[in-house]
């Protein structure tokens, strides 16, 4: 489906259907005294999530006992009528688990998407990050338009369900008719159902949302952890307020010197390789691989199944039909961490039998689609903030004109990620720019991790962005691994380097090469 091919972080979503992370909420009061850096934020027990957070129980308490608090902070719609209406961002936050006398302060984490809930999200991997809670308050929230945070809302449940039906992948007039026809139908749902919100949800929006956060915090400095596209809103971050970056991680890193099509055609090169790598690990095993006897013959057994559910969807999760485009999406899922590849083998396999519950159940993580039938608005804030950051805006002629190029890059996903290009085309809000700007003189060292195995924010981009940050700023660290991501690889080195830059200010070499 065309939208979730600019997803940038859904792995998150997937651990949390197939692994039962739990989720939580936060909550809808705060105080304000006067100018909004003056606000006193209401703290209390964290109450379930809402829908467009993703739905769920409230968050277990921690491991020492602690719980989740939750808190709303005010911030200007209009950042340019900064003294006009007010939206709530809702917030989350464990605080330090250490000697107080020893706290350096908070640490901010957005988990990217873009349109994930950090308020969801982090206590789903808090755990993960117990280490660096020993000296921080660990923080998140959902950013203006996601989640609680004066969420886009654009279909609802079940025309949403009919939506992620559509074939993305059209063959010919009708079929690219019948795509522009559906698209046009989402953007002016959004543009109706949240006009408001929509030319200001971008990422310079959301970065001046952490620096006003940073103040409400009580920290001079912002303490910072980015995954995917939450390195672009670092990166944006650092290019506005360079003096006031502490500590900071970019895990997972976007190319910031890539415009949408540039983007898109990486990540059918990245997913490409993602899949290449599967198969050959399948193949590799003691056993034999039950979905195809060489790598070649795995991914063309795939490319077969496509084929024909193009033709014939399977049973999905009942009533829905399994057709190409969510097999599609659902093994692009599956890529996103080398842990999740077993259950892409089930899924092909069954698919292979007839029964695609599997691949569909890994396709409605990445849309945002929970076990009741309802969808987070994941998918509606992605396309919003991604429409409202790209300038370029592409027609049908000049899709079809890419289409070998992309094909090219990746005979499975390409025409996929090339068809989403139209996402934005009638989008109601005008796009900023062909890139961020993330040129950050004057900043402190930031540390940025690139992955080789990464499919969705390619290896390249971490070089990219470190160049971009500008000379004595960007530090890259090369984690040779499978997934997106490299701290929550569990990789020691990777873990060691990041905890002991945040926790103890020790920069590691630039260059360091973890495997």
């Amino acid at each position: 489906m065309p939208n979730s091919a600019r997803l940038r972080a859904a792995a998150l979503t997937t651990t949390t259907l197939l692994l039962s992370a739990v989720l939580a909420g936060c909550g809808d009061d705060s105080g304000t005294d006067g100018d909004l850096t003056d606000q006193r934020l209401s703290w209390k027990a964290c109450p379930a999530p809402s829908q467009a957070e993703g739905g769920g129980p409230a968050p277990s308490p921690l491991p020492d006992g602690d719980v989740w608090q939750c808190a709303t902070m005010k911030a200007p719609r209009d950042w340019d009528d900064p003294e006009g209406d007010t939206i709530g961002l809702a917030l989350i936050r464990a605080q330090t688990s250490g000697d107080a006398s020893r706290r350096i302060g908070s640490l901010v984490f957005n988990f990217g998407g873009p349109g994930g809930s950090g308020v969801t999200t982090l206590p789903a991997f808090g755990q993960d990050y117990a280490k660096l809670r020993t000296r921080y308050d660990l923080v998140s929230f959902d950013p203006r338009g996601v989640g609680r945070s004066a969420p886009v809302i654009c279909l609802n449940n079940q025309q949403l369900d009919r939506y992620f039906q559509q074939d993305a992948t059209p063959d010919d007039a009708a079929e690219r008719t019948e795509l522009v026809d559906n698209t046009q139908e989402f953007n002016a749902a959004c543009d109706k159902n949240s006009g408001k919100m929509l030319p200001h949800v971008a990422t310079t929006d959301a970065a001046r949302d952490m620096d006003l956060l940073r103040q409400v915090l009580g920290d001079d400095k912002l303490h910072y952890f980015g995954i995917s596209y939450g390195t672009e809103l670092g990166g944006v971050y650092a290019h506005l307020f360079p003096e006031k970056v502490g500590r900071a991680v970019f895990d997972a890193v976007v190319d910031p010197t890539q415009n949408a099509e540039e983007s898109s055609l990486g990540q059918a090169k990245g997913f490409q390789l993602a899949l290449d790598n599967y198969a050959e690990d399948c193949v590799s095993k003691v056993e034999d691989c039950p979905v195809g006897d060489s790598a070649q013959d795995v991914k063309n057994r795939i490319a077969r199944l496509l084929k024909e559910l193009d033709e014939k969807p399977i049973p999905g999760i009942f009533p829905r039909q399994l057709t190409q485009t969510a097999a599609t999406t659902g093994i692009a899922q599956a890529l996103y961490s080398k842990d999740f590849w077993e259950y892409l083998t089930d899924g092909l396999e069954q698919a292979y039998d007839g029964d695609g519950r599997v691949l569909m159940a890994l396709a409605d993580a990445l849309n945002g689609r929970n076990e009741d039938g309802e969808y987070s608005n994941l998918i509606p804030a992605n396309v919003a903030i991604n429409c409202a950051d790209d300038k370029p805006r592409y027609d049908t002629a000049y899709v079809e004109k890419k289409l070998p190029e992309f094909v090219d890059a990746s005979p499975l996903f390409g025409d996929w990620l090339a068809w989403g290009l139209l996402t934005c085309t009638d989008w109601a809000v005008a796009g900023a720019a062909d890139h961020p700007d993330v040129s950050a003189p004057g900043a402190p060292p930031i540390l940025v991790i690139g992955n080789t195995g990464d499919p969705a924010t390619p290896y390249e981009g971490a070089g990219r962005m470190v160049d971009a940050l500008g000379k004595g700023v960007g530090v890259e660290l090369t984690y040779r691994g499978q997934g997106h991501g490299a701290y929550d690889s569990k990789n020691k080195c990777v873990q060691d380097a990041v905890d002991g830059y945040l926790l103890d200010g020790r920069t590691p070499a630039a260059g360091t090469v973890c495997s």
